[in-house]
């Protein structure tokens, strides 16, 4: 048995969920995502909970089953909380500011570098240098940030680049200057 796959979603008022032919609806404040049923789960709908059964038990069908319920999850929270991931800009001169939907950003390139809105994700900038990515799909936002940060990775001397708000940027010494004493013979 699955320890997370027979777990009940529960259905909090404001959103909906619909069972398709091959795909869960899930509606809410925030917006509306598709789910797609993952092969040899039954969905079921019952008293405001959302619950997932397995047509067997292989390998692959326990393994989809607790995938599903996941998403499933994601999605339920999305549409009524939302998600954010927080990036940081470390650098002189480096800054973020809005442009329109989208993005333009200053990485110590000899042009400023766009970054073009996506539907479903909003963006805010505090202080230039932090970059808070907000929306209703999990996976969409961790995308989006991963997009924004691999424009300019933290380097490890200075740590210069995005990071993720909570992330540890492993430092390398830099070069040392040699000793002027002379070891003994």
């Amino acid at each position: 048995m699955s320890k997370i796959g027979k777990q009940p979603i529960k259905i909090p008022a404001g959103v909906t969920c619909e069972i398709k032919e091959t795909e869960i609806a899930v509606k809410g404040p925030k917006g509306e995502i598709d789910l797609r049923i993952l092969p040899g789960i039954k969905p079921v709908i019952a008293e405001n909970e959302l619950t997932l059964e397995p047509a067997k038990k292989t390998k692959q069908v326990m393994s989809n089953w607790g995938t599903l319920r996941s998403l499933a999850a994601n999605a339920v929270k999305g549409v009524t909380e939302g998600f954010e991931k927080t990036l940081m800009l470390e650098g002189v001169g480096f800054r973020i500011a809005k442009d329109g939907e989208g993005l333009a950003l200053s990485l110590g390139f000899s042009h400023p570098v766009k970054y073009a809105g996506v539907k479903g994700i909003t963006f805010e900038v505090e202080k230039n240098t932090i970059l808070k990515i907000r929306g209703f799909d999990k996976g969409l936002v961790g995308q989006v940030a991963a997009e924004i940060r691999m424009l300019k990775k933290p380097e490890p001397y200075k740590g210069k680049g995005f990071h993720y708000a909570n992330e540890v940027i492993r430092r390398k010494a830099g070069k040392k200057a040699a000793t002027t004493g002379t070891a003994a013979a």
